[in-house]
């Protein structure tokens, strides 16, 4: 699938896989002319109120708790300057470069809106960063939902700091000097608009909107596997009951299972050999489902964040007539709540991956070799890894404790309420890398499950499954050492190309189709998703 080069802002909403095309595909974002437009006329309003005297807060007055202490003239750039030194103190591993690049785009939608008083010249150095890969190194902890991550970001216009260039961490002067970049001399409130808003979180909370799309595909397919290899009873997912329950995304699910379970000989020869499955196995449209509910709830969420205004004070109207209003829009609670459902409902995910990978080893219960080996005793087989998946879970039952929750107060009581949403974002990606290894532990298990049923046909998407990961890693004979196999499993599921072959192969190539991409206010087509259509879900026009 062809993903777009050029992502152009202008006046239409973006979406989050827009923000994924830059951050993590490379594609070069612009603005349009009216975007400038805007962004110039909130400028001019910054520039009236400087002239006037008028007391606004960040524009002409001190931040936080100093909201009273009005400056003047020269004051006003070197408030801009100290605000990202005295900001940029943040602690603990610096986030990937993706990452850094995620909040970056996201910041310069916010600016897009007009409603910031930002110079042009500082989002024009800001694009240059992104657009040469240029990526300032962002320590991952200290932010309390807004502040330290931008003000690192915002330190590398200034030649400060280190940054990740061709390959090598460099002083950020020396990157700037290598494509013949000046460091930015900063103007009234540009430092403050630097901090400020939602774009960390929300540029973070786009690329987990991502992969919990990938990863909710690949729980369908490979629980359909398990599902396969223990011999499940498919009137669980039968249509009519199914159809009884109308949540959509356990109708997708529903749909996914039937397509990828299509013509299996293990499942037509296992018919009444119970009466019904265990919960982890039968329940697999309503768990799945509801993760996916949730995500839609979340996207939507996001999506809002992401094209709206996030700063304070916000400039309104026109340098000959306007409105500056202190407001709290830079508060991400609705970023915050949502990144904190999706922690939830992807440890879901993975806990019951969990349980069907512990049935496929248990002897009792699978019908299988002891631990998937032939030789158990000498063999250990399957055992350990289930251990590997358990300890993943116990985490993410810890990761998904709401950050949202937590409150503390700073700023000599000013901002006596905050969202954490940046902590919620960030611990939300722990738990989909948790839970992407948990799933690829589970497709190990349910593939050696297939090699005792080679003499039967499995269903048509299920045995592209199983022929992707045996393209990879060997059928599992003897011991061995397995943590190569379970990087290659980790691999597979990153491969975004793998899910379109398995989703052809349940319905032809010609009834298939990945979404469209969304298009912006300048005709530029925006980032595809990546994310092929599930099974049945209709071809995108």
């Amino acid at each position: 699938m062809s993903r777009a080069e050029q992502i152009i802002i202008g006046d239409a909403p973006l979406g989050w896989q827009d923000v994924v095309a830059v951050a993590r595909h490379g594609a070069r974002l612009e603005l349009s002319p009216n975007a400038w437009a805007r962004i110039d006329n909130a400028q001019g309003i910054v520039q009236r109120i400087v002239v006037s005297g008028e007391r606004a807060y960040g524009v002409n007055t001190g931040l936080g708790g100093l909201c009273n202490v009005l400056l003047e003239g020269e004051q006003l750039s070197r408030l801009s300057r100290n605000t990202l030194l005295s900001h940029a103190c943040g602690v603990g591993l610096p986030l990937p470069d993706e990452q850094t690049r995620a909040i970056t785009c996201a910041a310069i939608i916010n600016y897009s809106q007009g409603k910031s008083g930002i110079h042009r010249q500082v989002v024009e150095a800001l694009l240059a960063l992104l657009n040469h890969r240029i990526t300032p190194q962002v320590p991952s902890q200290g932010s309390v939902g807004y502040l330290t991550h931008m003000a690192h970001i915002g330190v590398a216009l200034l030649g400060v700091g280190q940054v990740s260039y061709r390959g090598q961490v460099i002083s950020a002067l020396q990157a700037l000097s290598e494509e013949s970049f000046s460091p930015v001399v900063l103007g009234a409130k540009d430092g403050l608009c630097l901090v400020n808003g939602t774009p960390c979180m929300t540029g973070l909370s786009c690329l987990a909107i991502a992969d919990v799309q990938r990863l909710t595909q690949w729980a369908d397919i490979i629980g359909a596997m398990t599902f396969e290899a223990l011999r499940g009873q498919l009137d669980a997912f039968d249509e009519t009951i199914i159809g009884l329950k109308a949540h959509p995304g356990m109708q997708q699910v529903g749909r996914n299972l039937r397509g990828l379970l299509a013509g299996s000989e293990v499942l037509e020869l296992s018919k009444g050999i119970r009466t019904q499955d265990a919960l982890s196995i039968r329940s697999i449209p309503q768990v799945h489902g509801a993760t996916r509910d949730q995500l839609a709830h979340a996207t939507r969420q996001i999506e809002i964040e992401l094209n709206s205004a996030t700063d304070n004070p916000l400039l309104l109207g026109t340098p000959e007539a306007y409105r500056v209003v202190s407001q709290a829009n830079p508060h991400g609670q609705s970023v915050a709540m949502a990144a904190d459902l999706l922690a939830i409902a992807m440890a879901e995910l993975g806990s019951i991956a969990e349980r069907r990978l512990d049935r496929l080893i248990n002897p009792a219960v699978s019908g299988l070799p002891a631990f998937l080996v032939t030789q158990p005793g000498v063999n250990s087989g399957m055992m350990i890894v289930q251990y590997v998946a358990a300890s993943l879970c116990a985490e993410n039952r810890q990761l998904a404790q709401p950050a949202v929750i937590d409150n503390y107060v700073t700023s000599g009581l000013q901002e006596d309420h905050l969202s954490m949403g940046t902590s919620a974002a960030l611990k939300l990606h722990k738990v989909l890398e948790n839970v992407t290894q948990i799933l690829a532990i589970e497709y190990l298990l349910a593939a050696q499950a297939f090699e005792f049923f080679k003499e039967q046909r499995f269903g048509v998407g299920t045995d592209i499954a199983w022929q992707l990961l045996r393209e990879r890693v060997p059928a599992y004979d003897e011991d061995r050492w397995l943590a190569p196999d379970i990087a290659s499993s980790v691999t597979l599921l990153k491969n975004e190309e793998s899910l379109q072959t398995i989703f052809r192969a349940c319905h032809g190539q010609s009834s298939i189709s990945s979404r469209a991409p969304s298009t912006n206010s300048a005709g530029q087509a925006g980032a595809s998703s990546g994310r092929p259509t599930d099974i049945n879900e209709g071809v995108a026009s």
